[in-house]
């Protein structure tokens, strides 16, 4: 069966919006049939967005998986000094995504690309963020927190958020062995920040 990570040829097209409300401002996306959580902001990425969103991220910031862009483009718009790229493997997820980024009057300070994992992503950055594809496999999560280390500038952070019954033990110990440091940001509803700093 097709999965969001997957760039599936025939599916049919689906003209979805949806909104979430995030510190009193609204937002509307663009979806589609065949991305992740088409049908609006996910758990997940509201409590990362809810931790650190409002804290100093650096200027530099990449939203790996980023799907129709809700945690890279919500960053962007809160903040208008920080330039954020936002990598998919995705294209439909990536049509959305440029279509938000217009919409939120972020597009001149956002990068939008094509990448599986960090294939196309060629720069450093501030601080890494990821709602990672959990069901795409530890194969393809763990390549994205190890790449994080050589893509962060010095001192810089991945932050993710996991659930604790999608390996969010075994991932904490897995990003101990690459990072500096390693803490819980936070934990809600059994879904867990993790912030590893190089």
């Amino acid at each position: 069966m097709p999965q969001y990570f997957d760039n599936v040829e025939g599916l049919a097209h689906e003209n979805i919006t949806y909104s979430y409300k995030l510190f009193g401002e609204e937002y509307t996306l663009k979806s589609d049939a065949g991305v992740f959580s088409k049908d609006g902001l996910d758990d997940g990425s509201r409590l990362l967005l809810e931790t650190i969103a409002k804290t100093d991220l650096g200027v530099e910031i990449l939203d790996l998986g980023c799907g129709v862009g809700p945690i890279g483009l919500t960053l962007a718009k809160l903040d208008p000094r920080r330039q954020v790229t936002l990598a998919d493997v995705n294209l439909r997820a990536l049509e959305c995504c440029k279509a938000n980024a217009e919409a939120l009057g972020v597009g001149e300070r956002v990068r939008i690309l094509q990448s599986d994992v960090y294939s196309n992503i060629t720069t450093s950055f501030s601080t890494i963020v990821t709602n990672p594809p959990i069901r795409a496999g530890k194969k393809v999560t763990y390549a994205m927190y190890a790449g994080a280390v050589s893509h962060l500038n010095e001192g810089g952070s991945l932050i993710l958020v996991i659930r604790k019954a999608q390996g969010a033990p075994s991932c904490q110990r897995y990003l101990e062995t690459l990072f500096q440091s390693v803490s819980v940001l936070a934990q809600h509803k059994g879904y867990r920040i993790l912030i590893a700093k190089k």
